[in-house]
């Protein structure tokens, strides 16, 4: 029952009312934000249309890209940073500071700290923390202007509650970087944090699509048609592809659900369980939830999974085509010489990964700029053509129009090993003991447009769960995220990814502890460096459930109690010297100005593990008194 917590939770005084609730959806490949007034709950915004979208691609996300001029100011973001660095000449375009794809840095650097660097597509480096404040303050200005011109009035920024969406394998110093980056920012100021909630990617869309009515949903399992009416008709254009799909492969069991009225609430059950595969452009993310009607809420039954297997691993695998072709040390030079134009040769790309699909025979053309077939002539001294001819790769052909020409099977082989990683993820998951009778499975984010990912997923789940992948698959996590911020409370319980805690002395017991861990002190024998566990891996937490533990100064006059604290894969740890247990941050109580008469100081302190965030409270039991407390994963 939810009731035992909340005597924890009634001192907390109601926070101050937001007017609106904005989510970020910050992504790796592309980015864009949605808005509800608390007052119409159900109407959400998402972003007007940005200037300078890709022809071919009308989603209402922008390219996740920004442009520094030469002496590092902010100078514009998304399409419209793309634009002006594609029309900058070479010469002044190599002292510009380009970046994309540079979310994923969070994500793959291990000892993250404040000071952690990027590289810019010139080669040089810039400081991660300004770049995502930048990001941020450029979503902020957007949003605010547009919600100005839609009340008619200057919008007071303190009037909205911000979301953050970011992926739920995220660890918490990533997580922790992007509050820092807010702060930087001017989206929320330190003083109110609680004016931003950092949202897991999988979780927003969760939210969203237990919310979801039938129809705005593709349905990749049914055979048949519903009420007579042929599945191609009247869909939204944002299913051309899968229309296409159906055309093409009337036997692929592809079916759009169309017609029927209702919401899949009708469909789900008290305890019916669920599965959201979010497939973005870094990283897929995959959360397991069980609904409690008839509210909706939902509860977590194992802990995120998933991993650096986004779309990206697509363009990775054509570059290290492209060094296969024409030589690793041509690739890295051109890149740093010619860097415009390397990313409108990804760009040109980009294109051609949307048009692959299982069932095509026609080769996809890619456009060479000009300068890559100059360059490479200069840098080599014969042709490309001749390169092509002289390479091994089969697949890929010189068309004389300038073009190289790809076989499917060519772009196919592209896709495979991250479609691979993607499908023994899933069959791990699925055969964990926590991960049976999944009901449906819900396929989300950019890459879930792709057909070769869907058809894998099917073949792979042979029809023990109905896939559904929503109508506005790229907008599902941003809309989520606005219902997240408007009630944070829809998700009642989760599971921890780590095993968290710290390290003590305990009685040392003969035959328990090993010798090397005896420490003698005043005559008593004491065990050092014990794993005192706040929280196992894996374990369900509710929301607003605390971990307690009380510390004393070492000396009445102390003012700082700096704690380590430890983490783990492994449910289980004993001593924080074990392999696998490793320091990931530390929590400080600031004792100063409570001192107090009596003999022995003890800090009450109080961790939360249920959020998207842990967050530390801290109490002096003699006195009563708040201590402020704080808990960091950084790295200093």
């Amino acid at each position: 029952d939810d009731s035992v917590y909340t005597h924890d939770t009634d001192q907390v005084p109601s926070g101050p009312t937001f007017v609106v609730v904005v989510a970020i959806d910050f992504g790796t490949t592309s980015s864009g934000y949605a808005y509800a007034f608390t007052k119409e709950p159900e109407c959400i915004h998402t972003m007007r249309r940005w200037e300078g979208g890709d022809p071919g691609v009308s989603n209402q996300k922008t390219p996740t890209t920004i442009l520094l001029t030469p002496d590092r100011k902010f100078h514009s973001f998304g399409y419209a940073a793309r634009d002006f660095y594609h029309d900058l000449d070479p010469s002044e375009s190599k002292q510009w500071l380009y970046l994309e794809k540079f979310k994923m840095k969070l994500h793959t650097t291990a000892n993250l700290s404040i000071d952690t660097d990027l590289h810019a597509a010139n080669g040089r480096r810039v400081k991660a923390l300004d770049i995502f404040a930048y990001a941020l303050a450029f979503f902020k200005e957007q949003a605010l202007k547009e919600l100005s011109d839609q009340t008619g009035s200057e919008f007071d920024n303190n009037d909205v509650r911000w979301v953050i969406t970011v992926p739920a394998i995220w660890k918490m110093p990533a997580k922790q970087f992007m509050r820092e980056a807010a702060y930087k920012s001017g989206l929320v100021c330190r003083e109110t944090p609680e004016q931003l909630i950092i949202a897991l990617e999988p979780e927003a869309a969760s939210i969203y699509c237990r919310k979801l009515r039938l129809h705005q949903m593709v349905d990749l399992a049914s055979h048949s048609t519903q009420n007579g009416c042929s599945p191609t008709d009247n869909v939204g254009s944002g299913m051309t592809q899968a229309k296409e799909n159906v055309r093409r492969n009337r036997q692929s069991r592809t079916f759009l659900v169309e017609n029927v009225i209702g919401e899949l609430w009708s469909e789900l059950e008290e305890g019916d369980r669920y599965v959201v595969v979010d497939c973005g452009g870094g990283t897929v993310d995959l959360t397991v939830h069980q609904i409690r009607l008839p509210e909706g809420h939902l509860k977590e039954l194992y802990k995120a999974s998933g991993g650096p297997y986004g779309s990206l691993g697509i363009d990775y695998e054509f570059e290290k085509l492209l060094c296969k072709i024409f030589g690793q040390d041509f690739i890295d030079q051109f890149k740093i010489k010619r860097p415009a134009a390397w990313v409108d040769l990804m760009i040109a790309f980009e294109s051609r990964k949307r048009a692959a699909a299982p069932d095509r025979t026609n080769p996809l053309n890619i456009n060479l700029p000009f300068s890559f077939i100059d360059y490479y002539k200069k840098f080599r001294g014969h042709s490309v053509e001749h390169a092509l001819r002289k390479s091994n790769v089969d697949f890929v052909k010189w068309s004389s129009q300038g073009m190289l020409r790809m076989s499917p099977e060519a772009m196919n082989s592209l896709f495979k090993p991250t479609i691979d990683h993607i499908i023994q993820h899933l069959t791990e998951l699925f055969e964990k003991p926590e991960v049976s009778d999944i009901k449906f499975l819900f396929l989300v984010g950019g890459f879930a447009e792709s057909s070769l990912l869907q058809l894998a997923v099917q073949d792979m789940l042979q029809g023990r769960s109905r896939i559904i992948i929503p109508h506005d698959v790229g907008l599902t996590i941003l809309k989520g995220a606005v219902l997240f911020g408007l009630d944070p409370s829809i998700i009642k319980v989760r599971r921890s990814p780590l095993t968290y805690g710290v390290g003590v002395l305990n009685r040392f017991v003969e035959g328990k502890h090993p010798v090397e861990k005896l420490l003698v002190k005043d005559g008593t024998r004491w065990c050092t460096d014990v794993f005192d566990t706040f929280i196992a891996a894996d374990q369900s937490v509710a929301l607003g459930e605390l971990v307690k533990r009380s510390y004393t100064p070492a000396k009445p006059s102390q003012q700082v109690i700096v704690i380590h604290v430890y983490c783990s894969e492994k449910e289980r740890a004993a001593f924080i010297s074990e392999p696998g247990v490793r320091k990931c941050g530390t929590l400080r109580l600031d004792v100063s100005g409570t001192e107090s008469t009596a003999p022995r100081r003890e800090i009450q302190t109080l961790m939360q593990f249920g959020d998207t965030e842990i967050r530390a409270m801290a109490v002096d039991v003699s006195t009563g008194r708040t201590v402020k407390a704080s808990i960091d994963f950084l790295s200093q």
